[in-house]
């Protein structure tokens, strides 16, 4: 019998992708992925450092582990992604039921560790994050009609509020090449639309660039991987997160408004609405210059829709601070947004620098303000739908709902429908909408 695992994932869509591309890799070295309840000999757990309830989340989880552990001495088990590089070692002395530890940039090592605590050699931990050459795991689960593809790692902004610099490293760009080469596997095994990732993808290349002495302020690599991947058969859309104003200039604007397969919806994380409270986030441009590359998209793509990040209660944020990111809200009317309570991480700029001095009343009540507004716009935004035809690609069944199917827009709106006897997962076709909730809009099929 194969040696068992399981993957726990916590955290963002990178998360998800180290996971999926971490259980291809441990396959093909012999082991066979079950679920969680089906009693694995390996357990692993991918996890997230972003805010603290996700680290102490984790370590609940594996705490509880300990018993299973007793019971069970040949079970492995491991930490790893982004607070296994932030804690490393301390990590093992905490939870010393635990076997091994690895970071953010060690992916095709942990079937060799996972190899070695097998054979009782001892606890691990591999944190590393050398120099040189980016390689990124490339495995994908065949069939996945909308597949993830990351295209780099690392940023290179250490915006005050944020750990991910220090967790995922420096930005480390792939070659386009390596790239067009996985889409082109992908669309062969049936996948119709990628879902590129990156920390921050607009500086796709950009440190490579710098490195060589070629970049200028109108370099745009992302722009040449879009067009590159614009050229892959069978590649049917496009979508892409996330991108920092900084680096959305003409170049970048030109090729998301006029390459076909590239989707109008995106999502631009945008904080808050004050030029103050940016720079003392360290995000590099003021509200201004976040919504003229907006207004630029927009001009060039009247129906596309817009989604962000935002903070409320960061460090000194005033009242009319606030009232600065509700009008931005207002003015971008977002479709999506991540919505934070501002909670200070440890080994950030802004932990060791700055007072986290907005009460936490406060910010509960500015954030409940901001999702409340965001649910109206969505709402009103769905309900302006109705009438319209829109392009959908068919995923399959709901899964809330088996009896309907369900797909996504151009804009990435859900869209639910009765099964159709002539459609199938993958195809793509036009609806018209007939009804729609804050969640989702429901169609007929165009005939």
């Amino acid at each position: 019998m194969p040696t068992t695992f399981s993957i726990k994932t916590y955290g963002c869509q990178m998360n998800e992708r180290d996971s999926e591309a971490l259980a291809c890799l441990l396959e093909m070295n012999g082991f066979q992925e079950v679920q969680e309840d089906e009693d694995p000999d390996v357990m692993i757990f991918n996890t997230c450092s972003v805010r603290d309830q996700a680290e102490r989340k984790v370590l609940g989880k594996v705490g509880l582990m300990k018993r299973r552990k007793r019971e069970r001495p040949d079970l492995v088990l491991g930490i790893i992604g982004c607070m296994a590089q932030r804690r490393g070692e301390s990590l093992l002395q905490e939870l010393p039921h635990l076997d091994f530890v690895a970071g953010t940039d060690q992916l095709q090592n942990i079937p060799d560790l996972v190899k070695d605590c097998l054979a009782k050699k001892g606890q691990a931990c591999a944190i590393d994050m050398g120099p040189g050459v980016f390689r990124e795991l490339d495995g994908h689960r065949p069939g996945r009609l909308v597949a993830e593809v990351s295209v780099m790692r690392g940023c290179d902004q250490f915006c005050t509020y944020c750990i991910v610099p220090f967790c995922r490293g420096r930005e480390k760009s792939r070659p386009i090449g390596d790239i067009v080469a996985e889409a082109r596997m992908l669309a062969e095994t049936g996948t119709k639309e990628l879902l590129l990732l990156g920390q921050n993808i607009t500086a796709y290349g950009v440190a490579e660039a710098r490195a060589r002495g070629e970049y200028t302020p109108e370099f745009s690599g992302f722009a040449d991987l879009l067009e590159a991947l614009q050229e892959v058969p069978g590649i049917q859309r496009i979508r892409f997160t996330s991108p920092h104003v900084r680096f959305m200039n003409r170049r970048f604007v030109e090729a998301v408004s006029t390459l076909p397969k590239v989707c109008p919806s995106f999502h631009v994380p945008l904080q808050s609405g004050s030029d103050r409270i940016l720079k003392l986030m360290h995000r590099n441009y003021t509200a201004a210059e976040y919504l003229e590359r907006i207004q630029a998209i927009r001009e060039r793509l009247p129906q596309a829709t817009f989604s962000t990040d935002i903070i409320v209660g960061f460090c000194s944020e005033t009242e009319e601070e606030f009232e600065m990111t509700r009008q931005v809200m207002q003015t971008v009317g977002y479709d999506m947004a991540y919505i934070f309570r501002y909670s200070q991480r440890e080994g950030t700029q802004a932990a060791r620098t700055l007072p986290d001095d907005v009460p936490e009343e406060e910010k509960h009540r500015r954030n409940q303000i901001l999702l409340e507004e965001l649910a109206r716009h969505v709402k009103a935004a769905n309900a302006a739908a109705v009438g319209t035809t829109a392009q959908v690609l068919v995923e399959g069944p709901s899964a809330r709902n088996p009896q309907r199917w369900s797909g996504r827009s151009l804009t990435n709106k859900m869209v639910l429908f009765s099964p159709q006897e002539n459609l199938h997962a993958g195809d793509v076709a036009d609806f018209r909408i007939v009804r729609a909730t804050e969640n989702a809009l429901y169609g007929e099929l165009c005939r």
